[in-house]
C-alpha cells in the first residue's frame, strides 16, 4: 500500500537512528578517556614551535618590551592566559613538553645522547608517515650531539636524548627553509642563549622573533599553517605561569582560554595537530587545547 510503512522497516529504521547517534557519540570521546570533540583540534599542513627561555607570563604579556609577541602575535592569534610549566630548572621542562615525561632528569646537565627510547612528539610524527625537524640557533652543525658551544646550549635541546629520533633532523637555524611549503610537518626552533631570553632581555627575544619568524608567521596566516610560541618556564616567581601563543590560519584571531594547561597539554595538542596515532607519557591522559581554532 503507497505510504505504509512495516514496523519491521521502522525499526530497522529506529535502530539505524539509534547507531548512528551512538557512533556520533563515540567522536566525542578521545584517546586516555579525555573528552572533546572530534575536529576540535584543525590538520594544518605546517606547525612551528619556539620555545623562550625563563620568564613569567607577566614580564611578556602586555610588557612594551615584547610588542611584536603582543601586537602582532597574541592580538592576531590566540593568547593562552593560564599556561604553566611543569617543574623546575629548564632541561626537564623542554623533556616535558616533547616526551609528556621529565625522562628522569632533574638538572641543566648535559645528557648522554640517545639516552632514552621512550616514545616521544618526534618518533610519534615519524611513525605517522609525517615530516619532523628542529632548527637550533648556533648548533655548530647539522646533528651535533656538542654540550655546549658558545650561545649554544645541548639542555634545550631534548631530542638529542633520545634514540627514536635521527640526529640528522636536528639542523641550524641557518637551515631555516625561506620557501616555508618545504618545512616539515612539525619543527621546533630553538634560539640561543641571547635570543630566547635566558642572557639577554626580552625585548632581545621579541626583536629575534620578528626578525627571524615573522616572515614564517605571515606566511602561516594565508597557508593552513600555525606558530606557537611559548617558555619553558617561569622566573621562580609567578608559580610557573609562562606565556603562550598561537598564530596561523586555523587560530581565531584575538581569541584568548584561561583553562589552565600545562606542557603536557600542549604536547597532546601538537600530537593531534600532526595526526599522531599515540600521545607520550603524561599526555595520553592530557586534553587538548581547544576554544581558539577557527574551525
Amino acid at each position: 500500500m503507497p505510504g505504509w510503512i512495516s514496523p519491521r522497516r521502522s525499526r530497522t529504521a529506529l535502530a539505524t537512528a539509534v547507531g548512528l547517534a551512538a557512533a556520533s557519540t563515540g567522536l566525542w570521546v578521545g584517546l586516555g578517556g579525555n573528552a572533546h570533540a572530534a575536529g576540535a583540534v584543525p590538520s594544518p599542513d605546517h606547525v612551528v614551535v619556539v620555545v623562550m627561555e625563563n620568564h613569567a607570563y607577566s614580564q611578556v604579556i602586555g610588557s612594551s618590551s615584547a610588542p611584536y609577541i603582543n601586537n602582532t602575535l597574541k592580538a592576531g592569534g590566540a593568547n593562552l592566559t593560564q599556561s604553566h610549566a611543569i617543574t623546575h630548572p629548564s632541561q626537564p621542562n623542554y623533556y616535558a613538553l616533547f616526551s609528556g615525561s621529565t625522562q628522569g632528569v632533574t638538572d641543566d646537565s648535559c645528557v648522554t645522547p640517545g639516552f632514552s627510547s621512550a616514545a616521544n612528539l618526534g618518533s610519534e610524527v615519524i611513525a605517522a608517515g609525517q615530516s619532523w625537524g628542529s632548527y637550533n640557533e648556533t648548533l655548530p652543525s647539522q646533528g651535533s650531539t656538542t654540550c655546549k658551544s658558545g650561545n649554544y646550549a645541548q639542555k634545550h635541546n631534548p631530542w638529542f636524548g633520545f634514540s627514536n629520533v635521527p640526529t640528522n633532523t636536528a639542523k641550524t637555524f641557518a637551515q631555516f627553509p625561506t620557501d616555508y611549503s618545504t618545512l616539515p610537518k612539525m619543527s621546533f626552533v630553538t634560539p640561543n642563549l641571547c635570543s630566547d631570553m635566558h642572557d639577554c632581555s626580552v625585548s632581545t627575544g621579541d626583536t629575534w622573533i620578528k626578525n627571524n619568524l615573522g616572515a614564517y608567521a605571515t606566511w602561516a596566516k594565508t597557508h593552513n599553517s600555525v606558530l606557537v610560541v611559548t617558555f619553558d618556564e617561569d622566573n621562580s616567581l609567578s608559580g610557573n605561569r609562562i606565556p603562550t601563543v598561537f598564530y596561523g590560519q586555523p587560530v581565531t584571531a584575538g581569541s584568548s582560554n584561561g583553562t589552565t594547561y600545562n606542557h603536557y597539554n600542549l604536547l597532546r595538542t601538537l600530537e593531534d595537530l600532526a595526526g599522531t596515532s599515540t600521545h607520550a607519557g603524561q599526555a595520553a591522559s592530557a586534553s587538548d587545547i581547544t576554544g581558539i581554532w577557527t574551525s
